[in-house]
């Protein structure tokens, strides 16, 4: 990892902890602002890809661990994604991108992940759930992208669910909760395959990523995330994105 001094450190555990609170208060695991908050500190992305993962775990267990107690998991609208996704995430996470090209993988990930972001949605009536092939198909797409970019995937899925109608806010939350738990654990195994080069700071930044999603957690349960907040975290990852396509 590289060198950061006392105060970049705290800048960006703060970072860290900000991500994970507005990601996992909308059922994310926070994986594209871990890797825009290493990116803006100018980190390895040797060490970025497993230590998004790592983070990307913790905090989506406890997200769909909140939300599926409350009673909103579907796993009927889950498994066919899950079952297309897991395999192909195990694949993507085993291969290993030269540092230009994962620059470039990432970034398109974390503007997608703003536009996500940036854009308001509204509750809707649910339509019926997708065709199981279908669904299968998306799952194995998203799985692939989550395991070789270091993102859980929940950030494609949750816009297509509800701009498809396939679910309404929360249940959306904790379907992407589970989704990007499953890829994230299976990318995070095909890398070590390969090799894993831990941050010396993880466990740092594995307290901070807890941190902010007991608080998101939270609001996931009892309210959505603060628009403006959530459009804060939109920018940062716009920035992010931008510095890494210029350092590509």
């Amino acid at each position: 990892m590289e060198t950061l001094t006392t105060t970049e450190l705290a800048a960006l555990l703060a970072l860290i902890a900000f991500a994970a609170t507005l990601y996992s208060s909308v059922g994310h695991g926070g994986a594209s602002g871990y890797l825009a908050a290493m990116a803006l500190f100018g980190l390895a992305p040797v060490f970025m890809k497993p230590a998004a993962l790592a983070m990307n775990i913790a905090v989506a267990g406890l997200v769909f661990l909140r939300l599926c107690r409350a009673g909103y998991f579907d796993a009927r609208l889950f498994w066919p994604f899950a079952l297309g996704s897991i395999p192909l995430a195990f694949i993507g996470g085993a291969l290993t991108l030269t540092g230009g090209v994962y620059k470039i993988l990432v970034a398109v990930a974390l503007l997608v992940a703003a536009a996500r972001l940036l854009w308001t949605s509204q509750e809707h009536e649910v339509r019926a759930a997708p065709n199981f092939g279908i669904a299968l198909v998306i799952g194995a797409s998203l799985g692939f992208l989550s395991g070789l970019t270091g993102v859980g995937g929940g950030i494609f899925l949750s816009p297509l669910l509800l701009l498809l109608r396939w679910a309404n806010m929360r249940i959306t939350a904790a379907v992407s909760a589970a989704f990007i738990l499953v890829n994230s654990i299976a990318g995070l195994a095909g890398h070590a395959i390969v090799a894993v080069a831990w941050p010396a700071q993880l466990p740092l930044l594995m307290l901070a990523a807890l941190a902010g999603a007991l608080i998101g957690s939270e609001l996931a349960v009892r309210r959505l995330a603060p628009v403006t907040l959530r459009r804060v975290l939109g920018v940062v990852l716009v920035i992010a994105g931008a510095k890494l396509l210029l350092t590509a």
